[in-house]
């Protein structure tokens, strides 16, 4: 057996026992922020008053490599929307209305490693997620593309299933946390935030 056969014959058995394949997706759903205060700035509002982000849309893009029959990598870009808002206080320390500062976005990169519980070419899988993110925060008025966000690295965790449904078409749904320390340093502000995807979309399987 010459070397380019034998080459040739390794893999073909490696894609066999492995199971690589490709997917591609994009969903759409609910992004749910919590531990979203941002501390507050004094001069911002009459005694005081607290920053924080609200709840909103989000929009991702997955590209799936599923390397072994249980296992496998995903990279995505995730486009999320929110409004800043203040909690206004009054000179009695009572609450004054909430102010809304305007909406902005929230950019994210991320990786995932992925565990199966079925075996690569099963109609349904469901999955668990651990992985590493970044979150580029863009405070109304202010444009990612001038590098006018703040940049925070953090880890998400989560799962879902994917449901293949006719040819190399499929669905999925999701679940994930992405957790990391809060944007533009506001003074009072402490802890991580956390946000919470809840998504569905349509998947791409070769």
């Amino acid at each position: 057996m010459n070397r380019a056969l034998f080459m040739a014959v390794v893999m073909g058995a490696s894609s066999l026992v492995f199971g690589q394949a490709f997917e591609g997706s994009i969903s759409v759903g609910r992004q749910m922020e919590s531990n979203a205060s941002l501390g507050s700035i004094a001069q911002s509002a009459a005694n005081g008053g607290t920053f924080h982000f609200t709840d909103g849309f989000n929009m991702n893009f997955r590209i799936t490599l599923n390397t072994w029959k249980f296992f496998g990598h995903e990279i995505g870009y995730a486009y999320n929307r929110t409004h800043l808002n203040l909690n206004a206080l009054d000179i009695t320390g009572g609450s004054n209305g909430q102010q809304d500062l305007g909406g902005m976005a929230v950019h994210q990169g991320f990786y995932d490693f992925l565990g199966y519980a079925l075996p690569e070419g099963s109609r349904i899988r469901p999955f668990g997620a651990v992985g590493v993110h970044f979150s580029n925060y863009v405070p109304p008025g202010a444009s990612a593309s001038y590098g006018q966000g703040d940049n925070k690295f953090g880890f998400q965790y989560g799962g879902g299933v994917k449901i293949k449904v006719a040819g190399p078409w499929g669905v999925r749904f999701d679940v994930h946390q992405f957790t990391n320390p809060k944007p533009f340093s506001i003074p009072g502000s402490n802890g991580w935030i956390r946000q919470t995807e809840l998504s569905a979309g349509l998947d791409f399987m070769l």
